[in-house]
């Protein structure tokens, strides 16, 4: 069974802001899911849909938080860290860039900081670009910021090619072979 969280912030005010890339990722997969049920626990903090063979999680414990509900769900089902999926996003990336990994540092992303701090960080990343505000300490405002119209067209195609990555993933394609042919720059 695979774990599929995409991070981002509850409530419509933050639905189309840069930091919720994941959720739009998981939302993306889930629209389209026809044996699928939701799973209400209140322990895991977290929509949950699942299907034959993968749980996809949008936590609800904001962002800074994630781990609490990423850790909740891994325990209950026994769930290894390697069949566990992030999606998240990343300023470091330019807007549209895809990149997927296994472990590495949190890159200041408290998501990211939380989840590493509540199962460790060998689990896969895909990390999907932002850009960057011109200013460093506007990123605050930068990554709550909604998206363009523009972007959000744009963002259309990157989740659709995201979701074939994590497919192939979950086909048993290995993360080099990902990286090699479903990473965006």
């Amino acid at each position: 069974m695979f774990l599929i969280a995409g991070l981002g912030n509850i409530g419509e005010k933050y639905s189309l802001t840069r930091h919720n890339v994941g959720f739009m990722v998981v939302d993306g997969a889930t629209k389209t899911q026809q044996h699928s049920s939701s799973i209400s626990k209140a322990n895991f903090n977290s929509d949950v849909i699942k299907t034959d063979q993968t749980l996809f999680a949008k936590p609800k414990t904001y962002m800074n938080n994630s781990g609490i509900a990423v850790r909740a769900i891994k325990e209950y089902y026994k769930i290894e860290n390697k069949n566990i999926i992030v999606i998240h996003d990343d300023l470091d990336l330019p807007f549209g860039c895809v990149k997927f990994k296994i472990g590495g540092g949190h890159g200041g992303h408290n998501g990211l900081r939380s989840i590493d701090a509540h199962i460790g960080n060998n689990y896969i990343r895909v990390r999907i670009g932002i850009g960057k505000p011109a200013v460093k300490d506007e990123v605050a405002n930068y990554v709550l910021s909604n998206f363009s119209k523009e972007e959000l067209k744009q963002l259309e195609d990157i989740i659709t090619h995201t979701l074939n990555a994590i497919k192939a993933i979950e086909n048993g394609m290995c993360i080099d072979e990902v990286k090699s042919k479903f990473t965006l720059k």
